[in-house]
Formats: structure tokens, sequence, C-alpha cells
């Protein structure tokens, strides 16, 4: 009698464990895809919950508020773009879902952020299918970093909203993590719906008041690029194409709107003058090391007019202060 019992309460807590194993599957595993890739993470996971609850040692109430059971369903238009959305040069749309509270144009542009500030959003992320990805909101907690450190869509994206807009972006996947990316990140073509709530402003270089156009002082070469002297430089000896250069510098669309620089990352950049732009290419090569000159570069010269991956289009301005030359 004694046995039989034993065996009794054995398959009594068997029975326990492929109940609870049976409830973890039927729950969780579809919200895990999301936060842990397949292998034996997410079989350690979710084999040693059940057998922690079984045992008396855990409880199942802290996974379920950890992991929500249901994805937050994809917007209608998930799979494709709508005929009113905006869509920028790079080829990323959006459409506004909340206004910002500001009362005009000018004061939303002031407020929204630029590529070195940092910000505090809420999203949700679909792929085209309608399958979601990732989402703050799941997690309840909202996301805070830098608007470089993000996918180029988002980069360019962010900096068209002010706080208190909701916005829905279609991001090409060039502008995301492409078509076959590795890691489990989503491939193709993504769905976001942000919310802006803060912008933390980040350091700032001052625009210049010439950035539309160039002066009429300004030197112009028989390629089209003009410049100016800001600041003389020692010496005669410029770099040649081969050279290497180390340069400080900021760059401007001719709106004024500030897309790189190295003074901002607090650290100068070396390359060499055949590596970069045509314009960069010829235009520093009129320099000496100590001078610091302003160039207006046109788009042939630079990116072009329509560039792809997030690049800025059309004439830009540069201000660049030569260091070295190897």
């Amino acid at each position: 009698v004694d046995i039989m019992n034993r065996v009794w309460c054995r398959m009594q807590r068997m029975l326990s464990v492929l109940l609870l194993c049976t409830v973890c599957r039927a729950f969780f595993w579809p919200t895990l895809d999301t936060f842990v890739p397949s292998g034996p993470l997410r079989r350690t996971l979710v084999v040693g919950a059940a057998g922690a609850v079984a045992s008396g040692t855990a409880k199942l109430q802290p996974a379920v508020a950890q992991f929500p059971f249901s994805d937050i369903p994809a917007p209608p238009d998930v799979g494709a773009i709508p005929d009113d959305a905006e869509i920028t040069p790079s080829g990323l749309a959006s459409k506004v879902l909340q206004l910002p509270p500001c009362e005009s144009e000018a004061e939303c542009k002031a407020a929204r952020p630029l590529k070195f500030d940092k910000v505090t959003v809420d999203y949700t992320g679909w792929q085209k299918n309608g399958r979601m990805f990732d989402s703050s909101i799941k997690r309840g907690q909202r996301a805070t970093f830098g608007v470089s450190q993000v996918i180029k869509g988002w980069t360019e994206g962010l900096q068209l909203m002010a706080p208190g807009e909701k916005r829905r972006f279609w991001i090409p996947s060039d502008l995301a993590y492409g078509d076959n990316p590795g890691g489990g990140r989503p491939g193709g073509s993504l769905v976001f719906d942000v919310e802006l709530y803060s912008v933390d402003r980040g350091p700032r270089v001052p625009t210049p008041d010439d950035v539309s156009g160039p002066p009429s002082d300004a030197e112009v070469t028989a390629s089209g690029i003009a410049s100016k002297v800001l600041k003389v430089g020692v010496g005669k000896e410029k770099p040649q194409s081969s050279s290497t250069v180390t340069v400080d510098y900021s760059g401007w669309t001719t709106d004024g709107r500030l897309f790189d620089s190295s003074v901002l990352r607090g650290r100068p950049a070396t390359f060499r003058l055949d590596q970069v732009i045509q314009g960069w290419t010829e235009g520093v090569q009129l320099m000496v090391v100590g001078e610091k000159r302003r160039f207006w570069i046109p788009g042939a010269l630079a990116y072009g007019d329509n560039p792809s991956g997030g690049k800025p289009a059309g004439t830009l301005v540069f201000d660049v202060n030569l260091y070295q030359i190897q």
C-alpha cells in the first residue's frame, strides 16, 4: 500500500507539471517570441518556471505581469501606405495620429528634437504582415534614447515630431534593419506608432547666418563649390586627393538643419580624402593646416537630390577645421 501511495503521489506531481507546461505554452509562448529567441534559453525559462510553481518556490502571477497575454493589434493600414501620408525624399512615410499642443508651426518646429538630443517615447512596431515584434506599451515602460542611436528611419522621423505628437511611420527596409537581418531582428519594411513625450536637449552648434546660400565674397571653383575662409591657417602645404586628414566639421542642409557634427561627438574625424563625397575631396585640398573654411557643396558633389538611406539631399553646408595632413 505504501508503495502504491508513493507511485500515486509521483503521478500527481507529474500531471501537475505537465498541466502547467501546457498552460505556459498556451499563454506565454507567443509573447516570448518578442523577448527571447528560440532555443535552449526559452525552453529553460518556460519549463523552469513551471517546475518552480509546482514545487511551491515561485508563483505564476509575476510571470503574467511581465509577459502580457496578447499583442497590440496591428492598424488596418499596416500593409500599405495610405494616400494621405507624408513621404520624405528618403522614402520615409508618416501620418499624424495626434497633434502636438503647440499653437503655431514655428513653435512646433522649435520644439522638435535634433540629431544629438535624447527623447522619451512610447512605441509599437509591426511587420507588414501585421505581426507585432516590439512594444514599449506592452512592456509598460517608456523608452529613452539618443535620436542618432536608433535605425535611420527613427532618426529622421523623430525630427519631424514635437512633444505630445503621435505619428505612424512606414519605414522602408533600407532605413530599418534591411531585408534579411540577422540576430532575430525584423526584416523588410516596418510600421511604427510613436508618441513623443519629452525632449532632452543635447549640445548645440550655432547655425551659420548664411547657410541658405553663399555670400557674394565667397570663392567658387569651376565645379561649383563655394567656400569662404573663416580662420587663416599656417604654412603652405595642402593635402592631395590621396592624403589622410584629421578635421573637425559640422554639416547643415540649406534650411538650417544640422545633420552631422564631429564637434558634438567630441572627437575629430580622420579619413582619406578619396573616400568621402566629391565636394570634400576637392574642397579640403584648398586648405592648409589650422585653417577653418565654410563650404557650400552642390547636391551633385554631395549625396544628390534624392539620396537613399537617410542621407541629406541637395546643397549642403560644412564648416571644416583642418588639423593634420598625413
